[in-house]
């Protein structure tokens, strides 16, 4: 059995101020450092093996975080980027919701059916597939292992979806606040959901926060 224990990063600026960040290299607030030493903590006295991350500084820190009371070095891996938003990057959810209004209505609405206008700009399915190549290589390369795996919002969302069988379409079903944990398992080729968004190390059972950066 493979054991993923798969987080999100600390809180950012630009989650503060609704901004979409995509692979923007952001960095943590003061707030967003505290969660990541909280979910260090939380996970301090549970087994981890291994730590990647996506090679963005808000999760490659939150990652370190956990990673320095395991003596791990956390390996970084670009498939975890965070969705390429294109041209919404940067940008602040009112103002896309203005300049966009179609496509940030579908996004919210039918969000598999979305690729992020302008260069470089993706879509679910293409962040579905780059992820799901490093799970299938994670769960061949570390049998019997627990690895920490530090990404992004979207990244998490879809992840979750997919290995559970889910389409695209329930995206938006899943919540994840920062530095929430979410445990999977891989055993003889089926994936469990063993934990989903939980924050208990941070004090509350629930966030109630909803970000508009995504």
């Amino acid at each position: 059995m493979v054991r993923i224990i798969l987080i999100r990063h600390g809180e950012t600026q630009w989650n503060i101020e609704g901004r979409y960040q995509g692979q923007e290299d952001t960095h943590l607030s003061e707030r967003g450092q505290l969660q990541g030493r909280m979910v260090a903590d939380g996970l301090k006295n549970t087994p981890i093996d291994v730590a990647i991350s996506s090679p963005l500084e808000r999760s490659y820190m939150t990652c370190s975080f956990c990673a320095s009371l395991h003596g791990l070095t956390v390996l970084k891996d670009d498939r975890l980027l965070e969705i390429n938003h294109g041209d919404w990057e940067g940008r602040l959810a009112d103002d896309i919701k203005a300049n966009y209004p179609k496509e940030f209505q579908r996004w919210h609405t039918a969000p598999y059916t979305v690729t992020m206008p302008g260069k470089g700009g993706e879509s679910l399915e293409d962040v579905r597939r780059r992820v799901r190549a490093a799970f299938d290589e994670y769960v061949q390369k570390y049998e019997g292992k627990t690895v920490l795996v530090a990404a992004h919002d979207a990244v998490n969302k879809a992840i979750i979806c997919d290995v559970l069988g889910l389409d695209m379409s329930h995206f938006w079903q899943i919540k994840q606040d920062n530095t929430c944990i979410n445990v999977l398992e891989y055993q003889d080729g089926t994936w469990r959901l063993v934990l989903l968004n939980s924050t208990n190390h941070m004090g509350y059972l629930f966030s109630g926060i909803e970000q508009k950066g995504l």
